[in-house]
């Protein structure tokens, strides 16, 4: 991954955290959305090193709903398990009217006096959700309850 930041926080409603995060495929698009929920999770999401692996399918009738239940699975695993993560590997497919994605995702436990909370995110919402290729690349927009 290059050093440029894929992501951006865009201006939301005041309790919600919207972004739009960038990528040259739409899997690089979702891993950027996978970067930009931990960076609204932890104030030093770099120092989240890559101690346990998580792999999820998941499969949704469009695009958009994939983004959603990505970023919510993520939200999911933490609330549940501790765990912060980010994807290693992600794959794509679309058939017969179905979105799926393949995840290997990588991370550690919340560890107190390590990990410092940037804030509360409760879930990611439908508003302003889209998944999409615009101009060379891909978008993924998507709004935060926090």
């Amino acid at each position: 991954m290059s050093g440029a930041v894929p992501f951006e926080f865009v201006e939301g409603a005041t309790s919600d955290l919207s972004f739009v995060a960038r990528g040259e495929s739409c899997e690089a698009a979702l891993a950027a959305a996978a970067e930009a929920l931990l960076a609204a999770t932890v104030e030093d999401p770099a120092g989240v090193e890559p101690r346990e692996v998580r792999r999820v399918t998941l499969v949704a009738p469009d695009l958009d709903l994939l983004l959603l239940r990505f970023l919510n699975e993520l939200v999911y695993l933490r609330d549940a398990e501790r765990l912060l993560l980010r994807a290693r590997s992600l794959r794509v497919t679309q058939d017969g009217g179905q979105a799926r994605l393949e995840a290997e995702l990588v991370g550690e436990p919340w560890r107190a006096g390590h990990h410092v909370a940037a804030g509360e995110v409760k879930a990611a919402t439908a508003h302003g959700l889209a998944l999409q290729r615009v101009g060379a690349g891909w978008e993924a927009r998507a709004t935060l309850d926090v």
